[in-house]
Formats: C-alpha cells, sequence, structure tokens
C-alpha cells in the first residue's frame, strides 16, 4: 500500500550545496535546515530539531539529516511522525563513507578536529572560534581559552566526500591549519566516497524503502542513544 503522507527532509545545514533536490522528488516533500552551529551544543540541537519535528502539523516521514552528534538525538520524539534517521554518529562519517570507515580513523587518532566543506561554510571552526574570542575578550585571553580546549587535539583533518570540493575549499582550511599549528595539530586531508551522500539522497525521495544504515523511529515511539550502536 502506498504511503501518501509528506517527505520532510530536517536537517543540519552542512548539508546545503551537498543534498540536492531532483526533480524526480514528490510534490509532496519539503525541506528545511538548521543552523549548523547547534552541533556545538548539544542540548540545544536536541531542543531544536525537537521544536521542528513538533511544528510540522501534518504526520509525515522525517528523514533527519544528522547522526547521534554528540548524543544531541537521544532520546528525540517522533510523536504522530515517522522519523529516518541515519545509523552514524556525525556528518562526519557520513562523508568519509559510512560508519565503520570513520571508526578505523577514530582507532588510529582520536584526538582529530575534522572539518568539512559545510563547517567551513557556517564559519563553524577553530580559527573563527579565535577571532569571536579576541573580538569578545582581548588576545590574551582568547589565547588561554583556545589553549585550553585545543591543545590535546594532535590532527587536523579536512575530510571532503569529492575532489572538487576538497580542492574548491582547500585554501579556508590551510587558513585555518596555519592557526592550528599552535597546538602543534598535523594536517591531513582525506577524500571520502559520495555512498552514504547518494543513499541518503535516496532515502530522502524513497524514505519508506531506507535499508538498515538507517533507523526507523515509528510514530509514537523514542529515538534512544543504543540504537546506533
Amino acid at each position: 500500500m502506498k504511503d501518501n503522507r509528506p517527505h520532510v527532509f530536517l536537517a543540519c545545514g552542512v548539508f546545503k550545496g551537498i543534498i540536492h533536490a531532483p526533480t524526480s522528488r514528490p510534490s509532496n516533500q519539503q525541506t528545511q535546515f538548521l543552523d549548523a552551529g547547534l552541533h556545538a551544543t548539544p542540548k540545544k540541537l536536541k531542543l531544536r530539531v525537537q521544536e521542528q519535528i513538533n511544528a510540522i502539523s501534518e504526520p509525515s516521514i522525517i528523514v533527519l539529516g544528522y547522526g547521534l552528534c554528540g548524543n544531541g538525538l537521544n532520546e528525540i520524539q517522533a510523536g504522530k511522525h515517522t522519523l529516518v534517521i541515519p545509523k552514524m554518529d556525525d556528518c562526519i562519517a557520513m562523508f568519509m563513507g559510512g560508519r565503520k570507515v570513520f571508526l578505523e580513523e577514530f582507532t588510529k587518532e582520536p584526538g582529530t578536529y575534522y572539518l568539512t566543506k559545510g563547517w567551513l561554510q557556517a564559519d563553524t571552526h577553530p580559527l573563527s572560534e579565535y577571532n569571536h574570542s579576541v573580538e569578545k575578550f582581548g588576545e590574551e585571553t582568547a589565547n588561554y581559552i583556545m589553549d585550553m580546549q585545543y591543545q590535546h587535539y594532535k590532527r587536523l583533518r579536512f575530510v571532503a566526500h569529492t575532489q572538487d570540493d576538497l580542492d574548491a575549499n582547500r585554501p579556508k582550511a590551510l587558513e585555518i591549519a596555519e592557526l592550528c599549528k599552535r597546538w602543534d595539530m598535523q594536517y591531513e586531508e582525506y577524500l571520502g566516497t559520495t555512498d552514504f551522500v547518494d543513499a541518503l539522497e535516496k532515502t530522502i525521495s524513497t524514505p519508506t524503502q531506507a535499508d538498515d544504515a538507517f533507523i526507523i523511529i515509528q510514530p509514537g515511539e523514542t529515538l534512544k542513544q543504543e540504537m546506533f550502536q
């Protein structure tokens, strides 16, 4: 039986310009992007995502463009909707090609700060944070704050899922890497794949056909952290 409920893609702003809307998508599909900066505060992320879900009046199938995101989506409630969520820790894993690849890399060097095209475009990275801190607190205090936050990182890795994105955003990534030399971070680039982005694109169009790379939360149910394991 065909499911005629509206399809909603509710996603982090990092997916702007990455997830596109092909003409084959249903006419009843909506796309909503939220501020990428919310990932820095998981509690705020959870509240904002829940608000958006609750604000959708008609029972819908909502594909979330988020992973667990620092436990920010733990205990998100479906309400009258069906939620479809990538079984990923965060968008970095999606761009790298999947959770397995991400966990393998994490095991090699857990002290890694990741950059993506989306984070660069959202101005969410150590350089913008440093500039804002200098403006607000002055250079000396800003240096102290940043040292406390970043001194334990060993690697700065720019992750892209296409060569074009890697090339286009390299200048900004290198500018950030220059600052991160302060903490002896080694700069690396990682070219992932479009595999999971393509899978997400397909799932947005046909969410009822989502495979086991996604978690399905039925109406009235709640998303739990352990579902991502």
